[in-house]
């Protein structure tokens, strides 16, 4: 026992004595090299300095390196939600795609309906509902697959069905449809293989521009007489398949003016937009739109046009100028006008230059078919102005017709854009050629187009035309559409023109048809039906801080700036992207 406790005490005594031998060793230590040393700190002061500026140095560049490399993975982009108000012009009198006629329904039509096909990034003709659009040999025979899984904004099931329903109601002559031009003379059916099979009189390669109509629903229309449909509720309250669908209407006091509200469709084909809302505020009044342009209440507008767009003044908006396959001629009447000679100094005399010096950033277009449309490099080489040697010729013929020296030339145009002062160009440039010019400016109504267009009474019509995705001549230079009821606002009648477009229009090879086309140019600088101006341009006036369509998609109508629609965005973010 007592031994035991003896080792005790010595281990105590032992571990005791360590313990305090290595307190006496790190005291000396600590000593020796930390408190004995600070005296040496000012002999290597700029030692520390520069070390410690190197560590800082390398601190900095961390942090920035991985501040970079974290931005070089990160994108603006929008994430889903918002409301895009788009301000448009003109009047709302029904929501019923095969009747729309003004901006406003136009554009509606558009965000809510789809066709067959549809114009696509590059201009051309492409796909809407369609799966494939596919033709025979002889361009007679056109068939037609529907894309997979189509669904009506309802949930109903999108069909071959309902296209047949429309096919027919569009040629229904009771219906009076803008469509039913599509499909004239055109047999609608469907296959044994679920394919719609449309087949042609006469074989028309761009018969695929032709299916751009919008499809409806036969779920909700079937059993209502043609002649009823634009007064069904339908018309106020539609089901439809594009990226939109309707919500409600707002009626803005009692001028006509409206707002339509529209949701995101989530069935749409290419999946939900990323806009909760579309707003389309119809104005009567394109005054009424620069002025909410200006005050910030609507998002954007693509309805002003010619000094009208020097009016928007805001801060806060960007603005977009694309060209449109659009085209604005002077039309020579040649019945009036019918002397080959006569119209050839006029071009001859012309200095176009000054007739389009009124334009702000529209092109310059001398001939109906847009570079989009064909490569133009072969096109005919234009007359070189030459003002005394037409003087001379138009100096002769007024000399041996009275008539026209007295009364002198009548120029008619109407009130949008550029086409009242571009006429009063052409009228100068005319006058100083010797001859007596009046120029006349209509509003661009039913007047209009029954007392001036239909009766052909002018000897020359400053006049807008849409040249379509395709070039497409008929309806502009063939003999057949030489009256009042048709598109020859020239009243052009060529016998081997009129057989060039024909063919051109009924050839399937690319090549070929060019070549055309290109003979059909000889003839349209040699006779001078029409003289070109210019290329109407979109002028769309934006928020800055949204994202419309892409300035990279080339627009035949307007109305393709809705391609890209499911991706427009009103809530700005941004994300990281996998390195």
């Amino acid at each position: 026992m007592n031994k035991k406790i003896g080792s005790g005490k010595q281990l105590a005594r032992k571990l005791t004595f360590l313990s305090r031998k290595a307190g006496e060793d790190t005291t000396r230590h600590v000593q020796e090299n930390v408190i004995d040393r600070f005296a040496h700190i000012r002999q290597v002061r700029l030692l520390i300095l520069e070390w410690s500026l190197l560590v800082l140095a390398i601190v900095f560049l961390s942090l920035t390196q991985a501040y970079w490399y974290s931005e070089s993975y990160a994108t603006d982009t929008y994430k889903e939600g918002g409301t895009y108000i788009e301000g448009t012009l003109g009047e709302i009198d029904t929501l019923n795609p095969l009747f729309s006629d003004s901006g406003s329904e136009k554009t509606l039509s558009r965000l809510m309906f789809l066709g067959l096909s549809m114009p696509d990034y590059s201009g051309h003709s492409g796909l809407g509902l369609a799966k494939s659009i596919t033709t025979d040999n002889s361009g007679k025979v056109w068939t037609v697959k529907l894309r997979d899984g189509l669904k009506w904004s309802d949930g109903e099931e999108l069909t071959n069905g309902d296209v047949l329903f429309t096919a027919d109601l569009i040629k229904n002559p009771l219906l009076n449809s803008s469509y039913s031009s599509n499909l004239s003379g055109v047999k609608v059916e469907e296959n044994e293989n679920k394919e719609i099979i449309f087949t042609l009189s006469t074989a028309n390669a761009y018969f695929e521009s032709a299916l751009d109509f919008p499809i409806l629903p036969k779920h909700i229309l079937d059993g209502v007489a043609p002649e009823l449909i634009l007064e069904h509720n339908f018309s106020s309250k539609p089901v439809g398949s594009g990226a939109f669908s309707y919500n409600a209407t707002q009626t803005i006091g009692n001028m006509g003016e409206k707002a339509i509200y529209l949701t995101a469709n989530k069935n749409y084909y290419e999946g939900r937009p990323l806009i909760d809302s579309f707003v389309v505020h119809a104005f009567t009044k394109s005054s009424d739109i620069v002025a909410a342009l200006n005050n910030g209440t609507i998002t954007a507008s693509g309805a002003l046009s010619g000094d009208e767009t020097t009016q928007v003044n805001s801060a806060n908006l960007s603005e977009k100028q694309s060209a449109l396959n659009y085209g604005v001629f002077a039309f020579l009447n040649t019945e009036q006008l019918s002397d080959k000679a006569f119209r050839q100094a006029l071009r001859q005399g012309i200095n176009m230059e000054k007739v389009r010096s009124v334009l702000n950033g529209e092109h310059a277009l001398d001939f109906p078919i847009t570079n989009t449309q064909m490569d133009l490099e072969n096109a005919p080489e234009l007359p070189i102005l030459d003002t005394n040697t037409a003087k001379k010729t138009i100096k002769n013929y007024l000399d041996n017709d009275s008539e026209l020296k007295k009364t002198g030339l009548n120029i008619v145009t109407v009130r949008s854009g550029y086409l009242p002062e571009v006429s009063e160009k052409l009228a100068e440039e005319i006058r100083s050629l010797g001859v007596q010019v009046t120029v006349t400016a209509y509003d661009s109504n039913q007047d209009f187009l029954f007392n001036v267009l239909t009766q052909r009474a002018y000897d020359i019509l400053v006049y807008e035309i849409g040249l379509g995705a395709d070039p497409d001549l008929f309806a502009y230079f063939h003999s057949t559409e030489a009256n009042g009821n048709g598109h020859n606002l020239s009243s052009y009648r060529n016998s081997i023109v009129s057989d060039l477009v024909l063919s051109a229009r009924s050839t399937m090879n690319e090549t070929l048809r060019a070549r055309k086309y290109e003979n059909f140019l000889k003839y349209f600088v040699d006779d001078v039906p029409a003289i070109g101006i210019y290329q109407t341009n979109l002028n769309y006036f934006v928020n800055k801080n949204v994202r419309s369509f892409s300035s990279e998609n080339k627009l035949v109508t307007p109305l393709e700036r809705f391609i890209d629609v499911k991706r427009w965005g009103i809530e700005p973010t941004s994300k990281n992207r996998t390195p």
